[in-house]
């Protein structure tokens, strides 16, 4: 009798968590479409030189997983670690540190960030209460908005107008290797069917000045040794576009891995090409995921 109850709640037990597996708010996937072991992927991914993680940037497993990551990395890397994000803009890179360096309160800081993304409190304030908290550098990569706007509406030539202040906000890089046909720029024309609009140029022009400023700051403030830890949309940084592309022409040759974001729809529809292209590491996240208010 005994041992026929011990069964029945194995069984059960199994049922449980048979019914709970079904279910999971998100799954992780290497680019060869197996699953993934954490403990193993931030082993691999911290012997590198960078890491990009896309995220989407209402996704509440995306921001999670930044946080349990960083904290791993650090683990690993102390103070060798530090962090990036196009979240926060370049021109406010002394507040920032002021703010890390304990000058003064959340409060004050606050105010004084311009285009502090909304949804900063739920997800990015405990990145950067972490790098406060252990002495990491947060590095604000990305071009001020107001630059990539003048950018969209004026093309490359916008540079010419800009002061050499200005100018110092805006990867150096972007006149020289700029390129259209560049996967990253060139999709977003092909996205919009029949209806490419006729400042396209300026458009994907305007994108690759916000991946070029990116790739560049990440490089200038790396140095042999550290691991960059970098959060971005995913579309900054899938299928080694985006930043990383910029990176691999000014710098090449530093070991760079990613992680990206996707849908299980999306996922179910890519091609095996795009599993193993996409990142080295994919984030599988539920449909219907609630999101956090941007």
């Amino acid at each position: 009798m005994r041992s026929l109850l011990l069964t029945l709640i194995l069984i059960l037990s199994l049922t449980i968590t048979s019914q709970a597996q079904n279910k999971p708010a998100y799954e992780l996937f290497t680019n060869n479409g197996e699953l993934a072991d954490y403990d193993e992927m931030i082993a691999d991914l911290a012997t590198s030189d960078m890491v990009f993680f896309g995220e989407y940037h209402t996704n509440p497993i995306s921001h999670w997983l930044q946080l349990e990551m960083t904290k791993s990395f650090y683990e690993i890397k102390g103070n060798d670690l530090f962090l990036g994000a196009e979240m926060f803009e370049n021109g406010n890179q002394l507040v920032l540190n002021e703010y890390l360096q304990g000058f003064y309160p959340e409060d004050k800081m606050i105010p004084e960030i311009t285009q502090l993304w909304g949804n900063y409190k739920t997800d990015y304030k405990p990145l950067v209460d972490f790098a406060k908290e252990n002495k990491l550098r947060f590095i604000a990569t990305n071009i001020p908005r107001r630059y990539a706007s003048m950018i969209n509406k004026m093309g490359i030539s916008a540079l010419d107008s800009l002061s050499e202040e200005a100018l110092a906000m805006i990867g150096p890089d972007l006149k020289e290797y700029f390129d259209p046909t560049v996967k990253a720029y060139a999709e977003m024309a092909d996205n919009m069917g029949g209806h490419v609009p006729p400042n396209m140029l300026n458009i994907q022009t305007a994108q690759a000045a916000k991946d070029a400023t990116m790739a560049y700051f990440s490089v200038k403030n790396f140095s042999p040794g550290n691991l960059l830890f970098h959060f971005e949309g995913s579309y900054h940084s899938n299928y080694d576009q985006g930043i990383i592309w910029w990176i691999n022409k000014i710098r090449p040759g530093l070991e760079i891995k990613s992680i990206t974001t996707v849908d299980r729809s999306e996922w179910e529809e890519l091609t095996g090409e795009d599993k193993a292209t996409i990142a080295n590491y994919i984030i599988v996240v539920a449909d219907n995921m609630t999101q956090t208010k941007r």
